[in-house]
């Protein structure tokens, strides 16, 4: 007797230890970034369930390590010590479907018992302010007049997406310089993506896309 095919299958499982964000790709050609507090609140454990009550003060929560599970799932191991969560590919594709969903849904049951969630990816005792070393290349210095900044980022700002998206209403004559499609961002002198974190100390560059501005500005 074999086992059923899985209907999806992944074809692309990365870590991002820094972002806390496993992104998977499937066969069908859809990709998730799921964050490792949403994994780890939506954890199909026995005593995840059991508790009756959404899990609380996982905004930190990384995984330390992936274990798979024969040809059908993963054995995520947190680093808060929970190690029992067996998510199927089932489960993972359900779960990159419905994330909105689901995560509408967790933060309304934590605002009716009461909690307050500490801003995405910080831990509820160890926020704090955070800097970073802002950098600009080629054109952008001429824009711009500086070739770096020191920032202290507002709480609203958690990753590189909601960075660029401050710093363009933080400047809306320059704002068109930082377009998504005009720019790359490096954070500590690598490539990143929308949803790279930001941590204290971290050192930005914003790098043009095209050596010459875009036409017309």
């Amino acid at each position: 007797m074999t086992d059923k095919t899985p209907e999806h299958s992944p074809v692309e499982i990365n870590l991002h230890r820094k972002s806390r964000v496993l992104s998977i790709g499937f066969s069908d050609g859809n990709r998730f970034d799921l964050p490792c507090e949403y994994l780890r609140v939506f954890s199909k454990a026995a005593e995840v369930r059991a508790m009756g009550r959404p899990e609380t003060g996982k905004e930190g929560v990384n995984i330390d390590r992936i274990e798979p599970q024969g040809q059908y799932a993963l054995r995520l191991i947190f680093d808060d010590g929970h190690d029992t969560g067996i998510y199927s590919w089932a489960t993972l594709y359900d779960l990159g479907k419905n994330q909105e969903q689901n995560w509408n849904d967790y933060l309304k049951r934590l605002q009716e018992m009461g909690y307050t969630r500490a801003p995405d990816g910080q831990d509820g005792d160890k926020i704090r302010q955070r800097r970073i070393r802002l950098l600009y290349f080629a054109y952008l210095v001429r824009k711009f007049g500086k070739e770096s900044e020191e920032l202290l980022l507002p709480d609203t700002v958690a990753d590189v997406k909601t960075l660029l998206a401050w710093l363009r209403k933080r400047d809306p004559d320059k704002a068109r310089f930082l377009a998504d499609d005009q720019i790359r961002v490096t954070v500590n002198k690598q490539f990143s993506e929308a949803f790279t974190r930001l941590h204290d100390e971290d050192e930005v560059a914003l790098v043009p896309a095209a050596p010459t501005p875009p036409a017309g500005v």
